[in-house]
């Protein structure tokens, strides 16, 4: 039986460790962690994250700043917003909710936050800088992975990695963090063959897809560490990952949970990139 990952843990001692670290930089500079954090539009689940980012802010001592723009706000209006934001020197982290309202375009949007305030690490300099090594920032969600594989003294390194889903934000971002640390890294997609398979093979497979238990007991390694980002509903309307958890744990050695395995860390990660950008602001 599979040892869970607890997600919680990990993340609530990251963002401990965040609050105590801005607690010395205001102390030794003055500076104060700031986060703006921009909702266009109404849709609920963003809301809610807005609203966690928010609490997550406070409780580590930062400044938030919340910008709620309707629906039909322009891309220009956007634009101009994002433009003060990074002249704003209480602001060190700027973060664009996402996904947009159709008539705005997220790649002008994304590319018009200055890059040392580019907390998601979306930016085309920041991606860039991810796959050369050489980076400020980490995309949160591959980043918050990482720790909780480094939190089973698990080794990437030599290891057989199957990436499932190959988003911007998500899959390949953590194909190259895999990379880094001397994985061997397969990122497996809607085209791959025989993508049993593929996951069959893997020491440490990672499922973000966002399909209901699309990886089943039969897919996985003996002894596996298996990460599960998928954020879905089962057929009775119960929340659910991409891994048949109840089955596949019983064969990994290592299983995150959904809810309370990656979710956690994503905002962990986000607080951690926020004090980082004030850091290099205060030139530490």
């Amino acid at each position: 039986m599979a040892e869970l990952i607890n997600g919680k843990e990990i993340a609530a001692s990251v963002r401990e460790q965040v609050r105590l670290e801005a607690l010395e930089l205001k102390k030794n500079t003055g500076v104060v962690p700031g986060l703006a954090v921009i909702l266009v539009g109404d849709d609920p689940a963003s809301k809610i994250y807005v609203g966690n980012k928010k609490k997550a802010c406070l409780e580590a001592g930062f400044n938030s700043f919340e910008h709620i723009l309707p629906a039909e706000t322009s891309q220009q209006e956007l634009l101009e917003l994002i433009a003060k934001l990074n002249e704003d020197k209480s602001v060190h982290g700027i973060l664009c909710q996402l996904p947009l309202p159709k008539h705005i375009d997220e790649r002008t949007v994304i590319a018009a936050i200055s890059p040392s305030k580019d907390v998601d690490a979306f930016h085309p300099i920041n991606v860039g800088k991810i796959m050369i090594g050489d980076y400020d920032f980490l995309p949160c969600t591959p980043a918050g992975i990482m720790e909780l594989i480094h939190s089973t003294g698990v080794s990437v390194s030599g290891k057989k990695c199957t990436v499932v889903g190959r988003s911007n934000i998500v899959g390949k971002p953590m194909a190259m963090l895999l990379l880094h640390e001397n994985g061997t890294v397969t990122v497996c997609h809607s085209k791959t063959k025989d993508l049993a398979a593929e996951c069959r093979g893997a020491d440490i497979l990672v499922a973000a897809v966002g399909k209901a238990k699309l990886i089943t007991a039969d897919m996985v390694k003996e002894g596996a560490v298996v990460i599960d980002v998928g954020m879905n509903r089962d057929e009775n309307g119960k929340l659910c990952g991409d891994v048949d958890f109840e089955n596949v744990s019983k064969k990994a050695s290592y299983i995150t949970p959904v809810p309370g395995g990656v979710g956690p860390m994503t905002i962990a990660m986000l607080m951690r990139n926020t004090l980082t950008a004030a850091k290099l602001f205060a030139k530490l």
